[in-house]
């Protein structure tokens, strides 16, 4: 199994036009805007009150614990995001706003190491008393990955030694041994942060404790069924269902020991985030079941759970996966934390396989449902990402206060604005995947990467406008030749790639996904890599019965959509014809520097009087109307509308064409 060596964000910088635009508004107006949220200074928002539990229980100011039982989380994730802009470029005003917050954890840190807010003020006796229920672990998880970034970004160890602490704390709580217990988080993330504060420590017990929550899950005698009958079978959730979290173990994957488990199954932020830990405990242990299970559940969730636009979780009700081939468009849930859960599952896999459908998807993730989770003025989000609107029926009556036709503020439950955040942030950690083997390209993001590999240094730079732009090239700053292999990805979209170095076209045949280049490289070097972007008709599988007769449209790696603001009202009532062409055209206004698609299409032009229900009803007219489809993560950026990413196929029973 080859060996990975993380690249240190502080040697990579974005150059790319469309991403340094992003980073920078995440620097600019991101981060400081959640800074605001989390200390309840913006108007008209949910408030957060999230940096106020941490000073109440640091004993600073006076009140009670407000928001969600895991509100500490939001505060880690921001800390996360801070610390890979530090990494970027300096900025002293910021890393002084971050160095506060971490004194006011370390004051809020329990004399055990213990630190979770919401238990610390409002029920201390119960501490790690309901595992299935609530979130310490994830709390700590995040706060975990908080430190260890933090560390990696300014070399400080205040929040690495808090994380030390508490782990510690953890380690001595949770285990085999006599005394201690035997339970696992009811939402994962903690697995993969004690990984990661193992790789930054050298502290192999974290590494253990990792393995232990990861096999320990779905053991007999079910772990939530012992605690729940130790408290007097009370449940946290009784506003919710009286413990339907207990009862339903496969929502929190937790029905049958992972290695034993054959779907992508239960809520889908918990289940990426699981295996993205297992994942990562399967490189670096060398373990093989582990392996096949995570390419096993990977396949069930990418080729029969996964929406185009890389969205999982279909429903709402559990926020969750449900069964093969059932993606309903309009009540998608598809949150935005599930698709950047998927990337962090993804980078995991690249580590493990070199193999580039796991780049594909992280791509595909990336470009359409993680951005459309943020405006492109960096202060709205979205919490669900449907592939289908109709405001009039989604503005009201919902379960659930983020499923809006419209991006929030802010929402109750804050976890996807901190955690866009922070994935942006740390995009340029996911461009590349160091293996003994090769230095592979996973993303063609525009940036200068200083690499040590094979025992040389050099910069490689790559240059290029994509999404937009199909010319990527590659130019290696040497000081002197060096001997390596570069592996640059073949986009599965793309049919007809081509390749040359220094100007000679080279046979583009990819391994794996990856043209694998093996050579001595000079300094001055270029690799052009030429990805032909044609508008793409995509179809579905036959058992996907919502985009049944349907079709959408891909560039590159982006999914467009169908708005009202273009299209006008009834987009059910559009369809694109078979031989319908298309032209690219340049988007304007908050548009401006987007491709937008172009294309002839029909427009059903019913007979609207008459009752609800017809007896022999005539066939409807068809009328000729152009179409114009912007990028899916553009959507919702001009107001209020409808939205269709599946669009009919062709105008079945038309009578004529006026």
């Amino acid at each position: 199994m080859s060996d990975t060596q993380d690249l240190d964000l502080h040697r990579i910088r974005i150059t790319s036009p469309f991403w340094a635009q992003y980073q920078a508004l995440v620097r600019d107006v991101v981060v400081p805007y959640q800074w605001q949220a989390l200390n309840d200074r913006i108007p008209d928002a949910e408030p957060s009150h999230a940096i106020a539990n941490f000073r109440i229980a640091a004993g600073l100011e006076q009140g009670d614990f407000f928001g969600m039982i895991f509100q500490d989380s939001d505060v880690a994730k921001w800390l996360e995001a801070v610390a890979y802009l530090l990494c970027q470029q300096a900025d002293t005003e910021l890393e002084r706003a971050a160095d506060e917050v971490i004194e006011v954890l370390a004051a809020a840190q329990q004399p055990d190491g213990y630190l979770n807010t919401y238990f610390a003020l409002k029920a201390p006796q119960e501490r790690w008393s309901n595992l299935a229920e609530c979130h310490e672990l994830y709390c700590a998880g995040h706060l975990f990955e908080a430190g260890v970034a933090y560390f990696q970004a300014t070399g400080k160890r205040r929040l690495l030694d808090v994380c030390c602490r508490f782990a510690d704390h953890i380690d001595g709580v949770f285990g085999p041994g006599p005394g201690q217990l035997r339970g696992y988080p009811g939402h994962p993330e903690v697995e993969l942060a004690l990984l990661r504060l193992h790789e930054a420590t050298g502290e192999s017990r974290y590494l253990e404790l990792a393995r232990f929550f990861v096999e320990q899950r779905g053991t007999q005698p079910h772990y939530y069924d012992v605690e729940f009958e130790k408290r007097g079978r009370t449940s946290y959730w009784d506003s919710h269902g009286r413990d339907w979290m207990v009862r339903d173990k496969a929502y929190s994957q937790a029905h049958a020991p992972i290695v034993e488990q054959r779907t992508a199954t239960g809520h889908a932020v918990r289940f990426v985030y699981l295996m993205a830990g297992v994942a990562h405990l399967a490189r670096l242990s060398g373990d093989e079941t582990k392996r096949q299970a995570c390419l096993r559940l990977w396949d069930d969730m990418v080729e029969r759970q996964m929406y185009i636009t890389g969205g999982i979780g279909a429903q709402g009700w559990g926020e969750s996966f449900t069964s093969a081939y059932d993606l309903p468009n309009d009540s998608a849930y598809a949150e935005s934390c599930a698709s950047i859960g998927l990337m962090m599952y993804a980078s995991r896999m690249l580590q493990l396989e070199g193999d580039a459908r796991f780049a594909d998807v992280m791509e595909r993730a990336l470009y359409n449902t993680v951005l459309a989770g943020m405006s492109l003025d960096g202060t709205r989000f979205f919490y669900v990402n449907p592939l289908q609107t109709v405001p009039s029926i989604m503005g009201g009556n919902h379960v659930y206060d983020h499923v809006k036709p419209v991006r929030q503020r802010w929402f109750t439950c804050a976890c996807c604005p901190p955690n866009i955040a922070r994935l942006l942030a740390s995009l340029g950690a996911y461009v590349y995947t160091q293996r003994d083997d090769a230095l592979y390209v996973n993303l063609y993001v525009g940036s200068d990467a200083e690499i040590r590999r094979d025992g040389a240094r050099f910069t490689l730079r790559q240059h290029g406008d994509y999404p937009w732009q199909e010319r990527v090239e590659l130019e290696i700053l040497a000081d002197a030749p060096f001997a390596t292999t570069l592996a640059v990805r073949i986009p599965d979209w793309c049919a007809r790639p081509r390749l040359a170095i220094n100007g000679e076209s080279v046979e583009a045949v990819p391994r794996k996904g990856y043209v694998h280049l093996q050579r001595e490289w000079r300094p001055g070097d270029r690799i052009a890599l030429d990805l032909p972007m044609p508008v793409l008709r995509i179809g579905a599988h036959p058992s996907l019965r919502h985009a049944a007769g349907k079709v959408a449209l891909q560039r590159g790696p982006l999914v467009y959509c169908l708005e009202q603001a273009d299209n006008g009202t009834d987009l059910h009532q559009l369809a694109l014809p078979a031989n319908a062409g298309f032209e690219l055209q340049e988007g304007n206004g908050v548009l401006a520097g987007k491709t937008l698609i172009r294309s002839e299409g029909l427009r059903v032009a019913p007979d609207t009087a008459g009752g609800l229900y017809r007896y022999d009803a005539p066939e409807a007219a068809v009328q000729r109307q152009p179409l114009l489809f912007v990028p899916y993560f553009c959507w919702a950026n001009r107001g209020e509308g409808e939205m269709r990413v599946w669009v009919d196929a062709a105008g079945s029973g038309a009578r004529h064409v006026a």
